[in-house]
C-alpha cells in the first residue's frame, strides 16, 4: 500500500503507527506542520510544512501545498490524525478514500470554542471513515451530528513486549534514591488538565502512613514551576522526583521500579496510553473517573477509579494498595493479561491494516 499520513512528528502515538506500516514495506509518506523527528523511522518520506497556525492565509497556504504533495504522491489512501489543522488540510485536499484518527481532546475539548468546532466538524464529515480510542469520543462525535457509521474504534495499543513485568533496575533505584521505598509513579504532562496538584497535594496524607514513600513525576509542561513551590510549601520535596520529560524508550525501566501507577487527569478519551504501559508493566493504577477508565478499571479488583480533584480519596487508595501488597500485585497481574488480550499494538494494527484495505477497495470499486 501506498499511505500519506498527514500528522504531527513529536507525539509517540504517530511515531507508533506510522513506524508500524513502514516496517511492512508500505509505501509511506508523511506531510508535518512539525519537523522531522522521525529520523530514526525507515522508508518514510517526509515532507515539512509551513508551521502551525489557525490564520486564514496560513491555513490556505498549507492546504495548497498539501493539496498539490497528495497529488504529487498519488496514495491509495490518506490519513491525518488529529481533528484540528491536520484533518482541515486533509478535508481540504478533496483526496479520497480519507481516514481521520482522533485523539481526544480534539473531540471533547477542541468543541467547546465557537472558533474551532466548525473546523472540527468539517473535518469529520468529509472523512470516509474515522477511528477513535473509546466509546466516550465516539459518543461525542455522534453528538456533534456524525455517522455512527462511519466511526470504527482503535486502540493505540501498547506493545507488550517493551511494558513487561520484570525485575527492578537496581541501578536506577540507587540513582533516584529510592531503595526499600514504596514507590508511586505517574506519567501525565505537567499540563492543568491532568492536574498533577491533585496528585502532590495528597503526597503528605499518603507519608502520614508510610513516611519512606516516593513519588515519581514523569512529563514536562508549564506547571512545573508551579508544582515545585507547592510541594516546597507542603515540605515534601524530598519525597518527590520531578523528572522531566523521558522518552518512551527508556519508560519501562521507570514503571518496573514502581508499586502504583496514578493518573489525576480531568479529561481522558479511551484509557490513557500512560496508563495501559503501566498496567502492561504489571501495576496496579489509580486514576481518575473520566473517559472511558470505568470500562478498564474495577474498584478492587485491578485498582481504583476516583473522583477528580480528590487528594483524599487518592490518598485512602494509595495507602490502601500500599497496605495490601498481595491485592497489589494481583491487581497487576490481570491488568498485564487485560492489555495483552484487549490493548495489544500488534493487534490494534493489524485491524487497522485490515480497515485500510478494505476502504481501498471500496474506493476503487467507486470509481469504476
Amino acid at each position: 500500500m501506498k499511505i500519506c499520513f498527514l500528522a504531527g512528528t513529536d507525539s509517540i502515538h504517530s511515531k507508533k503507527w506510522i513506524g508500524y506500516f513502514a516496517d511492512r514495506r508500505n509505501e509511506i509518506h508523511c506531510i508535518s506542520l512539525t519537523k522531522n523527528k522521525f529520523s530514526i523511522i525507515k522508508n518514510v518520506k517526509f515532507y515539512s510544512l509551513k508551521g502551525f497556525s489557525l490564520k486564514p492565509l496560513d491555513i490556505l497556504f498549507n492546504a495548497i501545498t498539501v493539496k498539490k504533495l497528495i497529488k504529487k504522491i498519488n496514495p491509495d489512501v490518506l490519513h491525518a490524525h488529529y481533528a484540528g489543522v491536520n484533518g482541515v488540510l486533509a478535508a481540504l485536499s478533496g483526496f479520497h478514500p480519507f481516514v481521520l484518527t482522533v485523539w481526544g481532546s480534539d473531540i471533547l475539548i477542541a468543541p467547546k470554542s465557537n472558533i474551532i468546532k466548525p473546523l472540527i466538524k468539517f473535518s469529520l464529515k468529509k472523512a470516509d471513515l474515522i477511528t477513535c480510542d473509546g466509546e466516550n469520543t465516539r459518543e461525542a462525535m455522534i453528538n456533534l451530528g456524525i455517522d455512527a457509521s462511519k466511526i470504527k474504534i482503535i486502540y493505540f495499543g501498547v506493545n507488550a513486549q517493551k511494558f513487561t513485568i520484570s525485575p527492578k533496575n537496581e541501578n536506577l533505584i540507587k540513582e533516584l534514591r529510592i531503595k526499600n521505598c514504596p514507590v508511586v509513579i505517574s506519567l501525565r504532562n505537567l499540563e492543568p488538565i491532568y492536574d498533577l496538584e491533585t496528585l502532590v497535594k495528597a503526597v503528605p496524607l499518603v507519608l502520614k502512613e508510610f513516611s519512606e514513600a516516593k513519588f515519581i513525576i514523569i512529563g514536562r509542561g508549564s506547571e512545573e514551576e508551579k508544582l515545585k513551590k507547592l510541594a516546597k510549601d507542603l515540605k515534601i520535596t524530598d519525597s518527590i522526583r520531578l523528572l522531566g520529560f523521558i522518552s518512551n524508550d527508556k519508560l519501562p525501566k521507570y514503571l518496573r521500579v514502581a508499586d502504583i501507577y496514578v493518573s489525576t487527569s480531568l479529561s481522558d478519551g479511551g484509557i490513557s496510553a500512560s496508563t495501559a504501559e503501566a498496567m502492561a508493566s504489571g501495576l496496579p493504577v489509580v486514576i481518575t473517573d473520566s473517559g472511558d477508565n470505568k470500562k478498564w478499571i474495577k474498584d478492587g479488583e485491578n485498582g481504583f477509579v476516583i473522583p477528580i480533584k480528590n487528594p483524599e480519596i487518592l490518598a485512602k487508595k494509595t495507602i490502601y494498595l500500599l497496605k495490601n501488597e498481595n491485592i497489589r500485585l494481583k491487581s497487576g497481574e490481570i491488568n498485564r493479561k487485560i492489555i495483552e488480550e484487549k490493548y495489544n499494538y500488534y493487534k490494534e494494527m493489524s485491524k487497522m491494516e485490515k480497515i485500510y484495505e478494505e476502504i481501498i477497495k471500496k474506493n476503487q470499486k467507486n470509481l469504476t
